[in-house]
């Protein structure tokens, strides 16, 4: 796993009010690992007594306010998409999905229910192969899928370019990027957009 890919995944649960840890600081050669050193990041909200999944599996920040505990696998690869014969090809990418893996992140979270979130990047285009992707992992026990461009949507709409973020490199970097006008808060330019079509169609 990619530590820059972890950072972004850290820094999107901590900004929703997650305590994030990473169960494994090392990993070990072959395939004799500890079913511990699979399970990425572990996440728990304080604030959420009761666990509640939402009936579909591409999850936003909204879909986390009812998600208390939960084990994050994170998976990178941004030039590509993400599809089935990722995890068909190399099956213990998902080994963190697993029944004995849950009961590991259950064991440090304090007890179950504990979900399985997915991070990874963009999911097909094609709408069959998209839908295939996401049975397909949900047969092998993922309950919810948040892709990078969420994260970093959330992250850059949160960002204020008046603050000073010496606390967190990632929010500083992206601080930075808006301060030049590299990159836009989302809803603005979202809001942006619609009112140069209203103009447009205005004959007034």
């Amino acid at each position: 796993m990619s530590v820059v890919n972890e950072w972004i995944a850290r820094e999107y649960f901590e900004h929703l009010g997650y305590l994030v840890t990473q169960p494994c600081k090392y990993m070990s050669p072959g395939k004799n690992r500890r079913i511990e050193e699979d399970l990425d990041l572990l996440v728990t909200h304080p604030q959420i007594d009761k666990q509640k999944l939402p009936d579909h599996i591409v999850w936003t920040a909204g879909d986390l306010e009812s998600v208390g505990r939960a084990v994050v696998g994170v998976r990178g690869g941004h030039a590509e998409r993400f599809y089935s014969g990722a995890y068909e090809k190399n099956p213990e990418i998902l080994r963190y999905a697993e029944r004995s893996a849950r009961l590991a992140a259950a064991a440090r979270l304090g007890g179950e229910p504990i979900a399985v979130i997915l991070c990874i990047p963009e999911l097909p285009a094609s709408e069959e192969l998209r839908d295939k992707t996401l049975a397909g992992l949900r047969e092998r026990g993922v309950d919810g899928v948040i892709s990078f461009r969420t994260m970093l949507l959330e992250l850059i709409s949160a960002v204020r370019v008046n603050r000073n973020y010496e606390k967190s490199d990632m929010l500083q970097i992206l601080r930075i990027l808006k301060a030049y006008g590299l990159v836009k808060d989302p809803q603005l330019e979202f809001f942006e957009k619609r009112g140069r079509k209203s103009k447009v169609k205005d004959p007034g």
